[in-house]
């Protein structure tokens, strides 16, 4: 008989570092700066195309994620990690994190899309499967990045790090 695979030492492995109600928190946050995100997005872009009607999606784009990424900082920051201080190391950090995350998903993208093309019957669809795939791989890695780099904490046994000078 076939092992369950929540008895997979890998997967107990990974989510040994996913406390359950922060992992929780996370998604909660997660799904209302989606909606934030794409609200901003398009009001930004019903600004922006009547000065650039062709291209205002994409400053619309840029803005509304720079704006979105701050925002869930924010709910990172204080209902989920619950970090002092240290704001704008750690807002750096968390857009250090979500642009590596872009980078990766544009990386990875075309990878996906090649395998849903060639392992199931899905072709013209491909893409859309891919990034939704992506998106569960993208929630895993943000969570991860941001609870062991944005807003690491010092261990019990280490003092805490300085402070950054004030601006």
């Amino acid at each position: 008989m076939p092992r369950p695979l929540s008895d997979s030492a890998i997967l107990q492995r990974i989510f040994s570092h996913i406390p359950p109600g922060q992992f929780f928190r996370y998604l909660l946050v997660g799904v209302w700066n989606t909606a934030f995100g794409y609200g901003t997005f398009v009001l930004f872009n019903l600004w922006l195309s009547r000065p650039f009607p062709r291209y205002g999606y994409i400053t619309a784009g840029i803005l509304s994620s720079v704006l979105a990424i701050s925002v869930a900082f924010f709910g990172y920051k204080w209902f989920i990690f619950k970090t002092k201080g240290n704001y704008l190391i750690e807002w750096l950090r968390c857009m250090a994190v979500y642009g590596s995350s872009i980078a990766l998903g544009s990386v990875l993208l075309p990878g996906a899309v090649f395998a849903v093309r060639h392992l199931t019957t899905i072709d013209k669809n491909a893409p859309y499967v891919g990034a939704a795939i992506l998106t569960f791989v993208n929630v895993f890695y943000n969570f991860l990045g941001n609870k062991k780099f944005s807003f690491k904490t010092a261990s019990p046994d280490q003092p805490d790090p300085p402070a950054p000078p004030m601006l």
